[in-house]
């Protein structure tokens, strides 16, 4: 059985009792502030990826009304917005239609390295890669989402059967993410090593790997202790349907 995890402090404090708010807080604000800047689709203080990129709006750390307004506005009536790491709650009339505790690990020691199997992923990949994400259901993964990070697979027989790669990417840290493996080959430990892999890209460029899993998803919290990975912070996911009749043609 995994030993207990701790947390690991990464606030930096000011003065009195006072916390400066960490990048990996709000992790999909720092990424649209950030690194990925060129994806931003932005109204007033909240920022989006294009819808085929990744599911993510990203509010900033106090939403105020306003705030709630400019998401109604940049997303449609009707439609649901996806929100990473967002712990407070929605304004009246709004209906959460998803809603999963996370946990939030950051690498504490990962023996990264590459793997001579793996073999980075590509946009001819991408129906490929879709279809494992169906089956094996490792969180949003979209046609585009490939343009957020490297990817990298290992095939079996010309086969993809296993991957992970890059998706949210705040200022000195990179998420791994879509870690998955087809039911054939489960077993063999061709996720910890792409999450080795992947983890040493990020690391060759001179940042630090982070993951997000489901607090319930015991199997995969204790994988990741067993990398080397720490638990950081308790977080959410959570999605909410705007009020209001969505637009004719509007695709939700």
């Amino acid at each position: 059985m995994a030993q207990p995890v701790r947390y690991v402090e990464d606030h930096a404090s000011g003065e009195g009792d006072t916390k400066v708010p960490h990048v990996l807080d709000n992790p999909a604000l720092a990424s649209l502030t950030g690194p990925h800047a060129h994806f931003a689709e932005k109204r007033g203080r909240v920022l989006r990826y294009p819808l085929d990129v990744s599911p993510w709006v990203a509010l900033p750390d106090d939403p105020d009304a306003g705030d709630w307004s400019d998401v109604a506005a940049l997303v449609g009536p009707g439609a649901e917005v996806a929100l990473a790491g967002f712990t407070g709650r929605v304004p009246d009339g709004w209906e959460i239609t998803f809603h999963v505790d996370g946990v939030q690990f950051v690498d504490d020691g990962l023996a990264a390295t590459p793997d001579p199997e793996a073999v980075r992923l590509g946009p001819a990949d991408v129906p490929e890669m879709l279809d494992l994400v169906a089956r094996t259901q490792p969180g949003p993964f979209l046609p585009r989402t490939i343009e957020m990070g490297t990817y990298l697979g290992i095939r079996r027989d010309g086969r993809l059967v296993a991957m992970a790669g890059e998706r949210l990417h705040p200022p000195g840290w990179t998420e791994i993410s879509a870690v998955c493996t087809d039911d054939a080959v489960r077993g063999q430990g061709l996720a910890t090593r792409l999450v080795h892999a992947v983890a040493h890209g990020i690391r060759e460029r001179g940042e630090t790997p982070f993951l997000h899993t489901g607090a319930g998803n015991t199997r995969a919290v204790r994988l990741y202790e067993s990398l080397g990975f720490r638990l950081r912070r308790s977080t959410a996911f959570l999605a909410a349907r705007v009020p209001g009749q969505p637009d004719r043609g509007q695709a939700l």
